[in-house]
């Protein structure tokens, strides 16, 4: 025990616990909560990914990884056949090889067709795929919306966050481009 105040519980002589950080390191600079951002981030991209690839896999359609299922999504959006260039820029995603290698491993598997728009290459959902897309969304609302939604969370704070995270992620891409330069 110590004479100190934990901040987050108010509790004299409590040690203080905290932040949750994965480095100490870099939460020791002038916004640590940040450092605690990262971390949550972290945490939730991993359990995102794990989420997707076992949600499909469920749903009949084993060996997708986690950019082959975001890129499933991306082109069934809408029932618009999309470009590389068009996935790329929604998927934020600078290395286009890694999303040219999902969709070959989708139009392999029967997901997608290649068609043209001009001179460009298209990729579009074919019944296969809709039907993927369809039963993941069907588990996606019983495994995971509605456990959710049971936890009482506003929906406008979830959408506030999802567009302070987007906003943020402006920051990560200014910051990367910056150190690129260097």
């Amino acid at each position: 025990m110590t004479d100190e105040t934990d901040p987050r519980s108010g509790q004299k002589g409590v040690t203080p616990i905290g932040p949750v950080v994965s480095a100490a390191h870099l939460a020791s600079g002038a916004m640590p909560a940040l450092s605690e951002v990262e971390f949550a981030v972290t945490m939730m991209v991993n359990a995102y990914h794990r989420w997707m690839v076992r949600c499909m896999a469920a749903s009949g359609s084993e060996g997708l990884g986690p950019l082959d299922v975001l890129v499933l999504h991306s082109v069934n959006h809408r029932g618009r056949a999309k470009t590389l260039s068009d996935i790329c820029l929604v998927l934020n995603i600078e290395d286009t090889h890694t999303v040219t290698y999902a969709l070959k491993k989708l139009e392999k598997a029967g997901l997608i067709a290649s068609g043209r728009r001009g001179k460009e290459k298209t990729a579009g959902i074919t019944a296969a795929g809709e039907t993927a897309c369809m039963e993941y969304r069907r588990l996606r609302e019983a495994l995971l919306v509605e456990p959710m939604k049971a936890l009482g969370l506003d929906e406008g704070e979830l959408s506030r966050l999802a567009a302070t995270l987007r906003l943020v992620s402006g920051n990560y891409d200014q910051a990367a481009r910056a150190a690129a330069a260097m």
